[in-house]
């Protein structure tokens, strides 16, 4: 058994860092990293670097330099001088003595102690986080495959008008783009889709890159922004790069809104740089096989720079449908399920004022579920009007905002 007095030697090892107040107080770092200070009751003679051992009632004394032992913490050299090298460790920098036994240069990775460097891990500094990569596979998730789209423009009963405008500024310009240099006619870059939700913006700007043959990138907010700082910019300016690569191509912002929103005081940074990468790359692009489209249906909230000339300053309002447009769209939902005698077709729309193109092709998806429900494998006109008043229930059902438990 250890007696009490075979602990009188036991102590805290500690290198001395300074020695101040005439000698009575030594700064001192332990092996876990940590700096403290001891006043002592008498001068002491300790210089920088020497190896101590702290008593349990204050003593200090002098102990052999070979005691000393310290684990080794992951750092990257930033500045190496011949007496001096500066480290960076979990985000703070650190002082060491410079060793002339080991070669390592700035950007390196080492292990170090606060005797100096003790050896090389990498070349290269390490991460502070492990950022996944931005090449050209980053964007594949990006390309969405137009051979799907079964619509085509007469999909789009009663936007007559607006199907040829889209085709007047974006299939037009992707096709004949030669021809419109020569003529010295002004670039269109970006055209914006304004107008209410299920109005067919989406489907119109894939049906034009079907059309034209021309690759098309769809994007929405919460896909492209990254969590990883910068690395939105990088996958924007990568899209961008990929698609003048292409023949013809359509880079497309779903509700460009959520990621472009006006910057003022109470804008998130990131958000600020986002907007910022898409007026450069706005502004940067002079390739005429791209153009560039963006829906929302609140135009107000959109980064007021965004829609100056050479940027979106093209726009095409989708409206509401009126009565005519109405019963044009119901008749064409019609011809792509299979029905039996007279549908209530006027009847419906007559009484489906301000509804969107998306809510009146609901009432065939509600009629059919109707019809296999009967056992039917057609849709009757009750099943129709079955199916308009189950799209009425839905299109009226409030939208729960609450927070959720």
């Amino acid at each position: 058994m250890v007696s009490e007095e075979d602990f009188s030697g036991w102590g805290r090892l500690a290198r001395v860092r300074r020695v101040v107040g005439n000698g009575c107080r030594v700064y001192l770092d332990i092996p876990t990293g940590q700096t403290g200070w001891i006043d002592t009751s008498e001068p002491v003679d300790f210089k920088p670097g020497d190896t101590v051992l702290l008593g349990t009632n204050r003593e200090i004394e002098l102990a052999p330099e070979e005691v000393w032992s310290e684990d080794p913490w992951v750092a990257v050299v930033r500045i190496k001088n011949p007496d001096k090298t500066v480290v960076e460790s979990g985000g703070s920098a650190k002082v060491i003595p410079t060793r002339s036994d080991i070669e390592y240069h700035p950007g390196n990775t080492v292990e170090a102690t606060a005797a100096g460097v003790q050896s090389v891990l990498s070349e290269r500094p390490i991460k502070l986080f492990d950022l996944p990569e931005v090449d050209d596979s980053s964007i594949e998730p990006y390309i969405y495959d137009v051979s799907k789209i079964k619509e085509n423009y007469s999909d789009f009963a009663g936007l007559h008008e607006v199907i040829a405008r889209a085709k007047r500024l974006i299939e037009i310009p992707l096709r004949h783009a030669d021809e419109l240099a020569e003529i010295g006619a002004r670039r269109v870059k970006g055209v914006l889709f304004t107008g209410a939700p299920g109005t067919g913006k989406t489907m119109l700007a894939r049906i034009i890159a079907r059309e034209s043959g021309a690759t098309f990138y769809q994007i929405s907010g919460p896909e492209v922004v990254s969590k990883w700082h910068g690395q939105t910019e990088e996958i924007l300016r990568r899209l961008f790069a990929h698609a003048e690569s292409r023949e013809r191509a359509i880079i497309f912002f779903d509700e460009i809104d959520s990621i472009a929103s006006q910057r003022d005081e109470d804008a998130h940074e990131a958000s600020k740089r986002t907007v910022a990468q898409l007026l450069t790359l706005m502004d940067g692009f002079n390739a005429s096989n791209v153009m560039v489209i963006a829906t929302t249906n609140r135009p107000q909230d959109i980064d007021r720079a965004l829609l100056r000339p050479g940027r979106f300053d093209w726009e095409i309002t989708f409206p509401l449908p009126d009565r005519g447009d109405r019963e044009a769209i119901l008749r064409t939902g019609a011809q792509r399920v299979e029905t039996y005698g007279v549908l209530p077709i006027r009847e419906i729309a007559d009484r489906s004022d301000s509804w969107s193109p998306a809510e009146l092709m609901l009432i065939w998806a509600e009629a059919a579920l109707l019809a296999v429900t009967d056992g039917r494998r057609v849709i009757m006109w009750e099943d129709c009007v079955g199916g308009f008043e189950r799209a009425s229930t839905q299109r009226a059902r409030p939208i729960d905002v609450s927070p959720s438990n």
